[in-house]
Formats: C-alpha cells, sequence, structure tokens
C-alpha cells in the first residue's frame, strides 16, 4: 500500500500505528517523525507566509472571497507517488489542503481509483475517531482502535491529576489566542483541553470553529491566565509579534500579564495538531495553569525548547 498524507497530524498518526513505511509522500507541514522530511513533498503555500499576521490574515481572507486556494499540489510529482490512500482533512481551508484541492490534483493524475480519507478534528471526540479512520484506510485498523483507546486513557490521566492539583481552589480563567492580528481565540477542541487541565475557558467553544475576539472582550473578562499560540507559528515566529499584545496599554492591564501568568506555546508543534500531540498540548496547558506542580517528559523541540515559555513570570 502507498500512502500519501498531506496533513502533519495524520503522518504523525500513521507512524504512530507503525504504518511510516507505507508514506511515499508528505505535505510541507509534516516534520514529524524527522525520517518523514526524507520523503518527497507534494504541497506548499499559494502565498509568501513570511508576512505579519494581518499581512497573512489579509491574503488568506482575498483568497477565499475570490474562491482561490491556499495551498497548491503538485500534481506530477503526485501522479509520479501513485498512492493508493491520500490522507487529506475538510476542517479548515487555511490550516491544510483542503479535500476540495486534493480532488481539482486528482483529475487525469492517476490511471487507479485513489482512496481519499478526510479528516475532520472539530472535538476531541473527532481526534480519536480519526485515528481509527486512519487505521482502517492503512490497513491497521486493530492499531487504530488500540492507539485511540491508550491515546484517551493518557488524556484522563493527566486531567485526574489536575483536578487533585486544583483541589478545592477555583479554576482559573483561561484565554487562548490563536491568532494575533486580528485577535482570535481558539476553537475546536482546545477548549475541551482547557478543561481537562482543570481551568475555565473564557473563549471559544468546544467543537466549533476558533471566533474572532476583541482585545477589549479580553480586558473585560480580565484571565488569570493567558497562552498565545498563533496557529502554525512557532516559539520565534510568535516572538516576532508578541510586541503587538506586550505593548497594548489594554493588555498590559490584564490581570495576567501584572502578575505574570502570560506563556507563548508552540501553536505549530503542539496546540494545531489533532493527533498524537494532544496529549502533550494538555500537558502544557496543565504545567502553565499550575506552575511547579508538572514537570511532563517531553522531547525538546528543534529550538530546544519544551513547547512553551513564559512572557513574564513572578
Amino acid at each position: 500500500m502507498r500512502v500519501l498524507s498531506l496533513i502533519a497530524s495524520s503522518t504523525e498518526m500513521v507512524a504512530a500505528l507503525g504504518g511510516e513505511s507505507l508514506l511515499v509522500g508528505r505535505s510541507h507541514e509534516c516534520d514529524f517523525p524527522l525520517t518523514v522530511k526524507l520523503l518527497p513533498q507534494v504541497t506548499k503555500p499559494a502565498f509568501e507566509t513570511g508576512g505579519t499576521s494581518a499581512e497573512i490574515d489579509a491574503e488568506v481572507k482575498r483568497r477565499l472571497r475570490d474562491a482561490l486556494s491556499i495551498y497548491e499540489v503538485d500534481r506530477e510529482k503526485l501522479a509520479e507517488l501513485n498512492p493508493d490512500v491520500i490522507l487529506t482533512q475538510t476542517q479548515c481551508e487555511v490550516c491544510a489542503v483542503s479535500l476540495k484541492d486534493v480532488e481539482a490534483a486528482l483529475e487525469g493524475s492517476t490511471g487507479k481509483p485513489v482512496k481519499v480519507v478526510s479528516l475532520q478534528p472539530n472535538s476531541l471526540a473527532d481526534i480519536f475517531d480519526d485515528i481509527r479512520r486512519v487505521g482502517r484506510a492503512i490497513g491497521k485498523e486493530a492499531q487504530g482502535d488500540c492507539y485511540a483507546a491508550e491515546l484517551r486513557g493518557k488524556i484522563s490521566a493527566v486531567s485526574r491529576v489536575a483536578r487533585r492539583v486544583l483541589g478545592q481552589a477555583p479554576k482559573p480563567k483561561v484565554a487562548i489566542i490563536e491568532w494575533i492580528d486580528p485577535l482570535m481565540a481558539a476553537g475546536n477542541w482546545m477548549p475541551e483541553l482547557v478543561d481537562l487541565a482543570q481551568g475555565e475557558n473564557l473563549f471559544g467553544e468546544a467543537g466549533k470553529h476558533s471566533p474572532w475576539m476583541k482585545m477589549e472582550e479580553l480586558v473585560k473578562k480580565d484571565p488569570d491566565v493567558v497562552i498565545i499560540s498563533p496557529c502554525g507559528f512557532d516559539l520565534a515566529r510568535t516572538k516576532k509579534e508578541l510586541h503587538l499584545l506586550t505593548e497594548n496599554p489594554l493588555f498590559r492591564s490584564l490581570r495576567a500579564f501584572r502578575e505574570g501568568r502570560v506563556a507563548i506555546a508552540d501553536g505549530n508543534a503542539y496546540f494545531n495538531r489533532p493527533g498524537p500531540r494532544t496529549l502533550q498540548a494538555l500537558e502544557i496547558i496543565a504545567e502553565i495553569l499550575y506552575p511547579g506542580a508538572f514537570d511532563f517528559e517531553r522531547p525538546l523541540l528543534l529550538d530546544g525548547s519544551r513547547g512553551f515559555e513564559w512572557v513574564s513570570q513572578k
């Protein structure tokens, strides 16, 4: 079987299920396990992504308005790889190559039936379902069922420990910022992770797309903790635009900022990967909400970090 994965999270699912040897190609965002970077790359952004958050947002909105794709699929490379299965997604046209892009690229590219498996992880339950769906698609159904149950169990275990740490204290109020300019809160599975980490999520609704927000709304709810994890950004990229928040008088007036409880997290590596790393995203949130109470074992990223840093901490 020849598998082409066009989402970073599904690539990690395939590897976790023992199917890495089945992979013949990847998207430009697939980077883990590190060995998958040796595979041919089949996609790339359709525009330059080195601009500011505001510039990226404006271009994405323009393309969506004009019915243009956010990503390009190399049709010649796709035909050359001759996949039996393609893993893609319908969850978000902005986050990764969409089903529409794949279907367009497949037109006339291969002379055989190709099974296209489209994932749609809007919630934690969807993530577990997607793991099982990938397992069935690549001939590893039993491994998919087992791994989904194992991941669910590990997530529940972290939540139970966080509940003991919280004890009788009120849950800290949490705001997760998923885009800096304009401001966007985290939705989909992230509110569930905050709840499991024993925090009170203030913005975004479980199972629904991430909503736009205003700085005035953030000030009004005055969270105890703010986590900044822009979609697709690593820590270094986030730091480049962090001043847009930390130099804003309204943001500086927040209790979380005054008390040193603002952190940045690697959205690209953890918070925006609805797959195996959902567990690590939960661990990071728990470590931020309860400093010193947790020290989960987590591999260092290539930048030498453990996935998050404090902007300031007392």
